[in-house]
């Protein structure tokens, strides 16, 4: 039996933010991950020479510090850093037409101003005016100093100033962000394209979307000079760049060690059991990244009010398709985009099933994720494949492997828009599903996370009824995404640590407090 002061179970962005930190602050920390490879829905994985990304592919804020994204933060805290590739160019497919864009302002401003006229380029800038204040709140308070005790009081504190400065627009920030736009932009265009971006960001359109993260969003962006970042080594960088943080303070991570239950003692989280029946005790605390509805199948239903095993019932966003190739990169135009974003028809609405894809083909900005000549592309829909579809299909049957085709066919078409000859290009195919997602991401019936409407629902943050047990993730913190779950984990980690300490972190990553 082993034991450590903290165990955390799943080594997700959140869940190796958290164990990373809390090895900085001096605690024993075991991570348990069921998979063979750490990293959840950011990990990475090779097939045949080529390096694939198995979720995220678009990052910024990180390759500068200081930076309000959570996972700079993160990294800054455990002095652990990587090497970024920068860009700002994006590709979009959209109803209007095909085109390439920037972030920042000037290049989305002839956008709109060909495809909308000047009237639409006069109405974002009448938004942006109205969201700079909002962006200018959103990043007043660094998730870096929250913490789920009194002992916030001290290190929230140190921000008081600012939080005085922006608090009229702080409480604006809990809406959802539809309530911000109504009345001010009327454009049908510019209100799509702003459903899009939430849909990227939380999984829901603009009516469900909190204006925080929008806020975020726009002061990310939409600021002078702004860049894109991508890992060189791909997602599966920035998870070894925490897994070492986390072992060079004396954690440790074990891989193939899927958990069954969480041990409760006394009222209290006493440790975990794996699935072969070893037993790891936890002196202070169990935290799980497990999602929530993942999380509540791991407890004895005893050991927790009725109230919050009601959390089982807390919408779920939809699921993926995955489309992982490896292709001859021979003959393509050398400006091709690393990411673009396909919309096949707005009227049917941003979230509408199958209607969105994303393409990623990341060895554009680092050719060392495929062989000479080759390119790596990972095609997706964002959330909007239905799990009903695939429930109870036995994956080694013919009729999933028939419905493996008809579903990815969205997924060429949207691809065939950017390269038209792929098909005869591929070297390697990779189809991924729902039961894929959540087979080997250990995700509750596959899903993108939690569908919680801004203004009608709250996250829960990391504390639990159930004395020693507490979660990170994206059940906890808004948002779907690095940027959330980092947070997520940086503040469960702060929870525990002692203020002191907590404060002490705040200085090294260059927060200075106030007098």
């Amino acid at each position: 039996m082993d034991i450590a002061d903290i165990v955390v179970i799943g080594s997700g962005i959140g869940g190796l933010s958290c164990a990373a930190l809390l090895a900085r602050y001096g605690f024993d920390v075991i991570v348990c991950e069921s998979h063979s490879i750490a990293g959840g829905a950011a990990h990475a994985f090779e097939r045949h020479g080529f390096k694939f990304d198995s979720g995220p592919s678009l990052y910024s804020g990180l390759s500068y510090k200081p930076s309000a994204n959570p996972l700079r933060q993160v990294l800054d805290a455990i002095a652990e850093d990587l090497t970024w590739v920068t860009y700002d160019t994006w590709g979009c497919c959209l109803p209007e037409g095909d085109f390439d864009t920037t972030v920042g302002d000037d290049q989305f401003f002839e956008v709109l101003s060909q495809l909308r006229g000047q009237d639409a380029v006069a109405e974002w800038r009448h938004l942006q005016r109205i969201m700079e204040p909002l962006a200018k709140a959103a990043v007043a308070i660094p998730p870096a100093a929250v913490r789920y005790d009194l002992g916030a009081t001290i290190t929230v504190g140190q921000f008081a100033l600012s939080m005085a400065r922006h608090g009229p627009n702080i409480t604006k920030l809990t809406r959802a962000f539809s309530q911000i736009i109504d009345g001010v932009v009327r454009d049908p265009f510019i209100r799509n394209w702003l459903d899009l971006l939430c849909f990227l960001l939380s999984g829901i359109p603009a009516n469900g979307t909190s204006a925080a993260e929008m806020a975020f969003m726009f002061a990310d962006w939409y600021r002078p000079g702004v860049v894109l970042d991508y890992p060189v080594g791909g997602s599966g960088a920035i998870v070894d760049a925490l897994v070492r943080g986390l072992q060079r303070y004396g954690g440790q991570l074990i891989l193939n060690a899927h958990v069954e239950q969480v041990l409760v003692e006394n009222n209290r989280a006493t440790g975990v059991r794996l699935r072969h029946g070893k037993v790891i005790r936890a002196r202070r605390a169990v935290i799980s990244n497990a999602s929530v509805w993942d999380t509540l199948k791991l407890l004895p239903k005893t050991a927790l009010p009725k109230s919050f095993q009601q959390r089982a019932n807390t919408p779920e966003c939809d699921s993926f398709m995955h489309l992982h190739l490896g292709i001859d990169a021979q003959g393509l135009r050398p400006d091709l985009a690393c990411h673009h974003i396909i919309v096949n028809d707005w009227e049917r609405g941003v979230s509408a099933e199958q209607n969105v894809v994303l393409v990623s083909i990341p060895s554009i900005l680092d050719p060392s994720l495929a062989p000479p000549g080759k390119h790596v592309i990972h095609v997706y829909t964002p959330g909007n494949e239905p799990y009903a579809l695939w429930q109870g299909m036995n994956r080694n049957s013919q009729e999933y492997q028939q419905q493996k085709q008809k579903r990815a066919e969205v997924m060429w078409k949207a691809l065939e828009r950017i390269i038209p000859d792929v098909r005869s290009r591929c070297n390697v195919t990779l189809v991924g599903t729902p039961l894929t997602h959540e087979r080997f991401l250990r995700r509750h019936r596959g899903s993108y996370g939690p569908a919680i409407p801004a203004g009608k629902g709250f996250f829960p943050g990391s504390t639990t009824p159930l004395k020693g047990l507490l979660c990170c993730g994206d059940s906890t913190f808004p948002g779907i995404g690095l940027p959330a779950v980092a947070a997520s984990g940086m503040i469960t980690a702060n929870t525990l640590a002692p203020v002191s300490k907590h404060l002490q972190m705040l200085q090294d990553i260059g927060y200075v407090m106030s007098a």
